[in-house]
């Protein structure tokens, strides 16, 4: 019996060099796609977060192209033609895929990054480079053989390729210039891996597979290869900004269980200031009343009585911003029953007759769903705004009130013609004590306290304003009742 030795297999010297080319060019696509599969971005407020899958799917799928077209190589000897062709067919719906998800990912990405009104026309771009790569194959005929499916494959670098590369890069040196402030290695990473894409993209998109350079005698695979690593290494470097997001959140957090403990503290101190201010000045404001009544019996004396008056004045001033104190520490337990908004509208107008007679009240009151609330709490925070929109326009003016419904929300604006405030401003008015009356004029609580009470009643209240143009608060309401909203 002859002994059949079996040749020593050697990595380096019995498989060609192409084929490794291909093997580590598929693996950079893959690592690409599976950091970004393996990332955390739920609960992501980047821009980046809602289209990276389209990233992640071309990696798989284009990696899974280089590695059929890597097992044709090897094995394309040892195998029937039907199944080569079989192979070749699913190695173009490959690439076509991927190259497909690389462009919706450049789209996806411009769009949420540009505010231009040609943005929204990029939608269209996949379907006008499908309609010219199927002109292609027809005008080369469906004969279903290799030279076909080569050709196939080309029109799809040439199309979705090159497009979709030159998207992605031109989304990724945009975005880079807007995530500067959050971390510039970060925005350094993104525009690298964008400047890298322009490279792939020429270099898939229009040069032939398999082609060697005349300048150096070196495949286009390699250039390739060279290229996705490169975009891989930035893209993965890029994902830590994430982290840097989660970090920033938390921290934030911090900050806000912090300012919580000492506004609770605050509101402690407060309340036992207003209670302890409360007393002397309602006996103030008795004997202002009782001095002012005997002066009157008596001639002579309006100037006196002219500053008594304005002591009263004072001393009621002072009273109110103590009573707003007592309100802003208040822990009055919130009584959830079925209201209807417009009842509690028509109230806070009724009990601001007085100072609302000076401006002109627009109402545009639409058949809203009862929601489920505190009316009394409701009322406050409609004659909190109401308030400012008359403060606002000293010389008279417009407010307009309107509630409409959508769904299971009801949702209530206020809007003046008043003097508006500026960006700054308009990011703090709900801290407390923020105010831009003079001082003496308010405590600033007016807006946190409303704040306090539609977030107890799962609403939510925004401000826009411009100055000279007047301020817009809305609110949104549940209509859902929640039994267990008894909490204060």
């Amino acid at each position: 019996m002859i002994e059949i030795g079996i040749p020593e297999l050697n990595f380096i010297t019995n498989i060609p060099s192409i084929c490794l080319l291909y093997f580590f060019y598929g693996l950079a696509f893959f690592f690409l796609g599976a950091s970004i599969a393996v990332k955390d971005m739920k609960g992501s407020e980047l821009k980046l977060a809602g289209c990276l899958w389209m990233l992640a799917g071309f990696g798989f799928t284009h990696g899974s192209h280089e590695w059929l077209e890597l097992y044709l190589l090897l094995q394309g000897r040892y195998i029937s033609m039907t199944e080569i062709l079989y192979i070749k067919f699913v190695t173009v719906l490959s690439v076509v895929l991927s190259f497909v998800l690389l462009l919706a990912f450049g789209i996806k990405l411009i769009s949420a990054v540009s505010n231009n009104k040609w943005a929204k026309w990029l939608k269209a771009v996949p379907a006008v480079l499908f309609i010219i790569w199927v002109i292609h194959l027809w005008k080369y005929g469906f004969t279903m053989d290799i030279p076909f499916f080569e050709m196939a494959d080309m029109r799809a670098r040439n199309t979705f390729g090159l497009i979709g590369g030159l998207m992605t890069a031109y989304g990724l040196i945009v975005y880079s210039k807007e995530v500067k402030t959050l971390s510039l290695p970060i925005s350094k990473n993104l525009y690298y891996a964008g400047i890298v894409f322009i490279v792939y993209a020429i270099l898939a998109g229009l040069v032939s597979s398999y082609a060697i350079f005349s300048w150096i005698p070196l495949r286009i695979e390699v250039f390739r290869s060279i290229a996705a690593v490169l975009i891989a290494c930035f893209i993965i470097k890029a994902l830590n900004i994430f982290d840097i997001e989660t970090r920033g959140k938390l921290e934030r957090q911090m900050k806000l269980v912090a300012q919580s403990d000492k506004l609770a503290s605050l509101g402690q101190l407060a309340a036992g200031i207003a209670h302890e201010i409360n007393n002397p000045l309602t006996n103030a404001s008795l004997n202002v009343e009782t001095l002012k009544g005997k002066l009157k019996s008596c001639c002579g004396y309006d100037d006196i009585l002219n500053k008594i008056d304005a002591i009263g004045r004072n001393i009621d001033k002072a009273s109110a911003i103590a009573k707003e104190l007592l309100q802003f520490s208040s822990s009055r337990k919130t009584e959830f029953v079925d209201v209807n908004i417009n009842n509690v509208i028509a109230s806070a107008i009724t009990l601001l007759k007085y100072k609302l007679s000076s401006v002109s009240v627009h109402q545009d009151l639409t058949e809203a769903p009862d929601i489920t609330g505190d009316p009394v709490k409701l009322e406050e925070v409609l004659i909190n705004i109401l308030n400012n929109s008359v403060e606002a326009m000293p010389s008279g003016g417009d407010i307009f009130i309107s509630t409409s419904h959508d769904d299971d929300i009801v949702t209530i604006k206020v809007s003046d013609t008043g003097m508006g405030m500026p960006e700054e401003h308009i990011r703090k008015v709900f801290d407390p004590f923020f105010t831009t009356k003079e001082i003496g004029e308010g405590t600033g609580l007016g807006l946190s306290i409303s704040y306090s009470i539609i977030n107890q009643h799962n609403g939510t209240i925004d401000i826009a304003s411009a100055e000279g143009k007047g301020t817009t608060v809305t609110i949104k309401l549940p209509v859902i009742k929640n039994e267990e909203n008894s909490h204060s």
